[in-house]
């Protein structure tokens, strides 16, 4: 896959079919779109395309600084780059791009830079400024302008959406099992390891902690996960716990990870984690020791869901 990341770099040479979208947590409702849009490429020998947008709408035109989102963009890119599409394009949204009419839209973007001969698009899809221009004015640019639209169903959009919806609300009252289900994958967590306070290692729990700098990653519940990671050229197992480490007055939210049997320096690395599982949420101890005593607990039972 090769990723252009503005439409104005997009090599010409090649005609595309297109789909555009934000294909936030590209989970298995958006792959059977796009398995759709690379099956439909290959037969008409065209390059399967994705047009997507960052920043996410939402934070330019309604500055939704709240906005929670499933995939960072580097996240993203990398779930894309597994599925065989034959380019991604990132364009950057600003609200001077969110103006363009619909007409300049189609005719300059998707048939003069994109090339455009099939564009397979959701039934509800609005585009131009203000959003005016709809499905049907997009069939007929097509007959115009000598590009094919192929419409994605009520049904499918709408599980696509459904779909969205169950990973956000699971992910949020900790259903890890859930939205990895409609996911398809692990969903991730990405980030620098910084410098902590140093507590993990003196239970004997040494922990990296993950520093997220993308504010708008929605982070699971608080609790205890079971996670992985590909350290090198090994996959490693261990626990995360999501919170504030109530048993010493912690007063900010941070993401801890234990890794077991694992010794190397990881400070200023970055790092992803696959959630397997979630364990517990997270408890205020009456002691250090008594927190001891339950992170021993947590790795046996991490330990017997990785085995299992």
């Amino acid at each position: 896959m090769v990723t252009v990341q503005s439409i104005s770099k997009y090599d010409k040479a090649h005609p595309t079919a297109i789909t555009i979208g934000t294909f936030d947590g590209v989970h298995i409702g958006h792959r059977r779109i796009l398995e759709r849009l690379i099956n439909s490429a290959k037969a008409q020998e065209l390059r399967s395309t994705v047009l997507t947008f960052f920043p996410h709408p939402r934070m330019v035109l309604q500055k939704d600084a709240d906005i929670q989102l499933l995939n960072t963009l580097d996240e993203k890119i990398q779930i894309l780059e597994k599925i065989g599409l034959d380019y991604l394009i990132i364009h950057p949204f600003t609200k001077t791009f969110s103006r363009l009419s619909a007409t300049a839209f189609v005719r300059d973007i998707l048939v003069n830079d994109l090339r455009a001969k099939k564009v397979i698009i959701g039934y509800d899809h609005r585009f131009g400024r203000n959003r005016t221009a709809n499905i049907n004015d997009l069939i007929a640019f097509g007959n115009a302008l000598d590009f094919e639209v192929e419409e994605i169903s009520a049904q499918e959009i709408d599980e696509v959406s459904v779909s969205s919806t169950k990973i956000r609300k699971a992910l949020t009252s900790g259903d890890i099992k859930t939205a990895n289900s409609f996911l398809g994958y692990e969903y991730m967590l990405t980030g620098i390891v910084k410098k902590g306070k140093g507590l993990g290692r003196e239970l004997d729990f040494p922990t990296a902690n993950l520093h997220i700098p993308e504010t708008y990653k929605l982070i699971p519940k608080n609790g205890v996960y079971v996670v992985k990671s590909i350290l090198g050229e090994e996959t490693i197992y261990g626990m995360m716990n999501i919170g504030f480490n109530p048993t010493v007055d912690g007063t900010s939210k941070t993401i801890e990870i234990h890794f077991f049997d694992f010794e190397e320096d990881l400070y200023e690395k970055r790092l992803q984690v696959e959630i397997l599982d979630r364990i517990r949420d997270e408890h205020k101890f009456k002691s250090l020791a008594d927190l001891k005593k339950q992170l021993a607990e947590d790795k046996k039972t991490s330990l017997d869901i990785i085995n299992t």
